[in-house]
């Protein structure tokens, strides 16, 4: 072998052991990154059944608390009803405003409490969906009947249109109608005098839109992406005088997404609001099982 050879040799061997120190330097990198890594996936499960403990807590609470409340604010409408309907004697015309104020104020409490036991329910997976064939000339009547003692005593018209040539539905009529007395509630709150609208109309062939349209203050557009999440409500004058837990419009969301279906709104200061729901025309057979 010459000189040259040894000399090529040589200069192999060192790239060759280069080679191997690089290809060592970087399994022992790579082995740190997977350390690492799993660190860092063991670090998140513990943080993720952290916030589900966290989560898991507060809908116990929420739920606890709700029922609670539930009993003594029944207690107190039903007094103040029988204390209304004078059954143990005839009242002041001083002495029916303050039991009006008392059954106005158990009654708001009363409509916190379920919208909070709703939220509780919902997040802890325990609502049920319960669908079945309805009209919607019923559904219309019962909401204006509900309805009817409020508006009798503001300025406001509430009109329901009739809802001609429409098929029947199947899916949870009271999960629907929740959301539509929550929507009008809104509606009649935010609207000092003119009319709140409710309609229904055909999205698609598969799908049907309710609609819930008013006359009131309007809701700037940055604020239109807000009013769906929880405890969120629109900064207005009217708002610091109405009371609200800033729930209904969220369980709105949530049951039309219980329903298949999703919710919307359109809105201009000073111009009036629409809220709508569209749902399939038929809750899909999973859904349903789920």
């Amino acid at each position: 072998m010459t000189d040259a050879d040894t000399h090529d040799a040589g200069g192999a061997s060192d790239e060759v052991a280069q080679l191997r120190a690089e290809v060592a330097a970087l399994r022992a990198e790579l082995d740190e990154t997977n350390q690492g890594v799993l660190a860092l996936y063991a670090e998140l499960d513990i943080q993720a059944e952290q916030l589900r403990q966290a989560s898991d807590l507060k809908s116990r609470f929420l739920s606890y608390m709700s029922h609670e409340f539930r009993t003594p604010l029944g207690s107190i409408l039903s007094i103040a009803s029988l204390l209304s309907d004078e059954l143990d004697g005839p009242l002041s015309p001083e002495q029916h405003k303050q039991v009006s104020y008392i059954r106005s104020s158990a009654g708001e409490l009363s409509d916190m409490v379920n919208d909070l036991l709703d939220l509780a329910k919902i997040e802890a997976g325990r609502i049920t969906i319960s669908p079945a064939w309805f009209d919607m000339l019923d559904l219309f009547s019962a909401l204006r009947g509900m309805f009817r003692p409020i508006v009798d005593t503001s300025a406001v018209d509430l009109i329901f249109e009739e809802p001609v040539g429409l098929p029947r539905l199947y899916t949870d009529d009271k999960k629907l109608a929740q959301i539509l007395r929550n929507f009008i509630s809104n509606s009649l709150k935010f609207t000092q005098r003119g009319e709140v609208r409710i309609s229904a109309k055909l999205e698609s062939e598969h799908e049907i839109r309710f609609a819930v349209s008013d006359t009131g203050i309007g809701i700037p557009e940055e604020l239109h992406g807000k009013l769906f999440e929880d405890f969120s409500q629109v900064d207005s004058p009217l708002q610091k005088r109405l009371r609200g837990t800033g729930l209904g419009l969220s369980l709105c969301k949530r049951f039309a997404e219980l329903l298949g279906g999703r919710v919307g709104l359109t809105s201009q200061p000073g111009r009036g609001s629409t809220f709508f729901v569209v749902i399939p025309l038929a809750l899909a057979q999973e859904q349903d099982d789920e």
